[in-house]
């Protein structure tokens, strides 16, 4: 299987830096059984959000590459539950977050539907 995902956090604010976003891209592929299906790839992230590093805290933007990947169990029928995994590396020259990586991980009730 071929799957596209897109995924747009809103960061809470942190002191004073303000609110912030994080929109994560990937493309993947997978493999799908009756019950289950499993699927991988690389990503991109652009990113304007607030930071804190050991000393610093401010407001880092940017681009990120990195990977994705994501598995569904259907338990009930169309009722399941997935869990996403997101690695992004920052890096560049910043004061607050230098050479850092980002990670996300999502885990929640999903419902699959299909069209015959």
């Amino acid at each position: 299987m071929f799957k596209v995902h897109d995924l747009c956090s809103v960061v809470p604010p942190i002191q004073a830096g303000g609110a912030g976003v994080y929109n994560h891209t990937s493309v993947a592929l997978g493999y799908a059984w009756k019950n289950v299906d499993l699927s991988a790839g690389p990503s991109a992230a652009i990113y304007l959000m607030p930071a804190c590093g050991n000393t610093l805290c401010g407001r880092i933007a940017g681009m990120a590459v990195g990977g994705h990947a994501q598995i569904n169990a259907y338990v009930a029928g169309p009722l399941g539950v997935s869990v996403t995994a997101n690695a992004d590396w920052i890096g560049g020259s910043s004061r607050v977050l230098p050479g850092q990586a980002s990670v996300t991980v999502v885990a929640g009730p999903v419902l699959r539907w299909s069209a015959k």
